[in-house]
């Protein structure tokens, strides 16, 4: 088998290994693959892996040979499942491989929103505590986060790994299912069973977002919502840029009635310039990295290469079509 892995930069930059996907077939590994690249790349290719390069309709037409497609992410929008089905190809994902690494970027953000930790350190280097009459100083208020309460959008495997961290904080918790679901889930939840949306909007101190973007969630961090949140709340997302208007969370962190964000993803990835978050106050951006630590991204692999295996037995699983 010829396996092709179109983009395994951002995956793999040099620190891990492939040897178990080289196991299975002729690997070869492109670090990025241009839109006009991906076809003269995978031709000949029976199975080919992708993280973020697309693959449409039209383009899986004109690969004859594919077999098997395996995505290097949770995430299945870079892939046409439909037409992928109609050839018989299955479309396989690497789920919950990154739960802890995203709850542990939760923390990071929401603690540097409450602590200022980087901006005390960038002082105490600067000669503010040299110069200082007193022991100590502050730049910024500080924020205890037990007795707040966390509120959670989406409680799957993350949105429960977050309420755990949260608990130990001393949290309390208010979460809820998939907003487009509309009323509270009966599923049962740690603190007893989970709520509406409209709940976690005006009774959280803090919320965190995750939800997949779909019709339904996409902008629903909007005006509206932001309105029914507490004044000078805080909110991290690490899902999909999309889930939030980002012209409102802008203007919402000028205004006050965001006390601050912390923010993993945008709604286009690199940002554009002219991006309104990248120039609001109080709000902490890092570059899609909850997934990317070492162990995760090595988890990342390993199941890519168990999916390619289970395929070649016969026996496909974490399929999405």
């Amino acid at each position: 088998m010829k396996i092709v892995i179109l983009d395994g930069h951002t995956t793999n930059p040099g620190d891990l290994s492939w040897e178990g996907l080289a196991a299975l077939g002729q690997l070869t590994v492109y670090e990025h693959t241009l839109a006009e690249q991906t076809v003269e790349r995978a031709r000949e290719a029976e199975i080919v892996l992708s993280n973020k390069t697309l693959l449409g309709a039209q383009l899986l037409a004109r690969l004859p040979r594919l077999k098997y497609i395996g995505l290097l992410s949770t995430g299945v929008n870079v892939v046409d499942l439909e037409a992928a089905r109609a050839r018989n190809i299955p479309v396989t994902n690497i789920p919950a491989y990154s739960t802890s690494s995203v709850a542990q970027l939760v923390f990071a953000l929401l603690l540097e929103l409450c602590l200022h930790v980087t901006d005390h350190s960038r002082a105490v280097r600067g000669g503010d505590w040299a110069r200082s009459r007193d022991f100590c100083f502050w730049s910024y208020p500080l924020t205890e986060l037990a007795g707040k309460t966390m509120g959670i959008v989406g409680y799957g495997r993350i949105g429960r790994e977050v309420a755990k961290i949260a608990r130990a904080f001393g949290m309390k918790i208010l979460a809820c299912g998939r907003p487009a679901r509309g009323a509270a889930s009966n599923k049962e939840g740690e603190e007893g069973g989970l709520v509406s949306f409209e709940e976690v909007l005006r009774g959280a101190d803090a919320i965190t977002l995750h939800c997949p973007l779909t019709a339904e969630t996409t902008a629903l961090i909007n005006k509206s919502t932001l309105a029914m949140m507490k004044p000078g709340a805080l909110l991290i997302n690490t899902s999909r840029g999309a889930v939030l208007h980002e012209r409102d969370v802008a203007d919402a962190l000028v205004s006050g009635q965001l006390g601050g964000a912390g923010l993993d993803v945008l709604s286009t990835e690199p940002p554009s310039p002219d991006n309104p978050l990248l120039s609001a106050p109080n709000c902490l951006i890092t570059p899609h990295i909850a997934w990317a630590t070492v162990e995760a991204r090595a988890r990342l692999i390993e199941v890519a290469a168990e999916n390619v295996r289970a395929f070649l037995r016969g026996q496909p699983f974490n399929v999405v079509n």
